[in-house]
């Protein structure tokens, strides 16, 4: 469990909740609840194992911050997702009910990830190599959203769009549940408008014309975005969707959040091996570009 002030609670709590839903235990030291409650949110995360992040704030000390989430009495938990509250209690619950508090909310336990060994040698491997060695690992045990996550995203960057297409149809029901997989859907999507919506050689200067002329045309920011994204042009997108973000933060229920959440999740890279104890580099670009959004998103 960390502890959080305002010194660091853009980084611990809102940049973190973009990857890692962040439960924020608001408590005091002379709360004898609060005492109760800690430990055994404490061993729920272990339990957990990484499908959410624990930090805790001192409502005494951190006053403001007590004030900016409405809290009114101790200990209150609050679970934020994206940069955004979504649900709390109060009150020292057992650990049944705090399981069923987040199991609303945290995607379902998943199978382990590939020892750091095996993603590297994924990452190395000549791309026929790594789809060859994908393909068995999903035929072998179709349950691992992992390696199919990263079958398809590879079948789609080689431009394989009809393979991807079935590799992903088993769990395209899963789109709403799992995150990695409403990415990809969403990197579909934006193929299938390309290919029938626009002339892809001139599509970026049809484009261009329309936000030169309004540059709240909001619309034409996204088609942009997602014919940038069909061409694999990571960052030119999510520059697009960021000037969308600026202007209208819940433009159209949020679309352009999502996608650009989206988008990070397909440039993320497979972590590289460290030691134990250690925490993996990220990659500074995805880096930047999750601080850009949580400061569009808290302005």
């Amino acid at each position: 469990m960390i502890d959080v002030t305002l010194a660091n609670f853009q980084d611990e709590v809102i940049t973190a909740s973009m990857t890692t839903p962040v439960l924020v235990d608001f408590w005091a030291p002379w709360c004898a609840p609060c005492k109760s409650l800690g430990p055994i949110l404490e061993k729920v995360e272990a339990a957990y194992a990484g499908r959410f992040k624990l930090v805790k704030i001192d409502s005494d000390q951190e006053q403001q911050l007590g004030t900016a989430f409405g809290i009114r009495s101790i200990p209150t938990c609050i679970l934020v997702v994206n940069g955004q509250p979504v649900d709390g209690f109060t009150g020292a619950l057992p650990e049944g009910k705090i399981k069923e508090f987040l199991d609303k909310h945290l995607p379902p336990a998943i199978e382990e990830e590939p020892e750091p060994e095996e993603a590297d040698d994924l990452a190395n491997a000549d791309p026929e190599a790594a789809l060859e060695k994908l393909q068995h690992a999903v035929a072998t045990n179709p349950a691992d959203d992992n390696a199919r996550f990263d079958y398809v995203k590879l079948l789609l960057s080689l431009g394989y769009e009809d393979e991807a297409k079935v590799a992903f149809a088993p769990v395209i029901a899963q789109t709403g549940t799992v995150r990695r997989f409403d990415a990809l859907k969403r990197w579909m999507d934006a193929l299938d408008f390309i290919a029938v919506s626009a002339d892809a050689a001139s599509a970026g200067a049809v484009f261009d014309a329309k936000i030169a002329a309004n540059k709240r045309d909001f619309d034409a920011r996204f088609d942009k975005a997602r014919w940038l994204m069909a061409s694999q042009r990571w960052t030119d997108a999510l520059d697009e969707l960021l000037e969308i973000l600026m202007r209208d933060k819940a433009w159209s229920d949020g679309l352009a959040r999502k996608t650009y959440i989206a988008v990070l999740d397909i440039m993320e890279q497979p972590k590289p091996k460290v030691a134990d104890g250690q925490i993996p580099p990220e990659d500074p670009v995805v880096a930047s570009y999750r601080r850009r959004l949580s400061s569009v998103v808290l302005s």
